[in-house]
């Protein structure tokens, strides 16, 4: 598995809405979790954004949405935004997330995966109600010879990546 990171908040980026019409609060309600179609379909996913947005969690998650891009490729992303603050309030602290995601995530042996997987996390403006920062957009890809084993691999990566999820810390300046 490979993982990086990135940042997008130029003019023309793409903007974290986080608190949209169809918003589902999982951190209040889980049990709306069979409201979220791309997770009443892909029980990875499913895991993945209870486990993101678990009480014990540092993140929540605002959005998501899972696709094949092409035959044997799944892919999905989720848009994570921190529980302390509802957003990261410089893009910094998004940025030191990510760094350290992407340290842990390197770091984990997901034989399943091999190269045939990929994490890029993408540092964006965002917005949740009155509060405005930044987010971070996971975007989570995996290949194989059929579109099952790419959607194997692309759970065995979710569970990894739930597993990953470092605590965060902000300076109190």
């Amino acid at each position: 598995m490979e993982a990086d990171w990135e940042v997008e908040i130029g003019g023309g980026a793409p903007v974290i809405e986080a608190l949209w019409p169809g918003f589902i609060d999982l951190r209040i309600d889980p049990e709306r979790i069979v409201e979220i179609a791309e997770a009443a379909d892909f029980a990875p996913l499913a895991m993945l954004l209870l486990a993101l947005n678990a009480s014990e969690s540092p993140v929540w998650t605002a959005k998501c949405d899972r696709w094949e891009p092409e035959p044997g490729t799944m892919a999905s992303y989720i848009d994570v935004l921190p529980r302390e603050g509802v957003v990261f309030s410089e893009w910094q602290q998004a940025e030191g997330f990510c760094r350290k995601y992407v340290e842990c995530l390197n770091a984990l042996a997901l034989p399943e995966c091999g190269a045939n997987c990929s994490v890029e996390l993408v540092v964006r403006h965002a917005v949740a109600g009155k509060a405005e920062g930044f987010g971070v957009t996971a975007y989570l890809s995996a290949t194989g010879g059929t579109g099952a084993e790419a959607a194997e691999a692309l759970g065995a990566m979710m569970a990894g990546f739930a597993g990953a999820l470092p605590p965060l810390y902000f300076d109190a300046t």
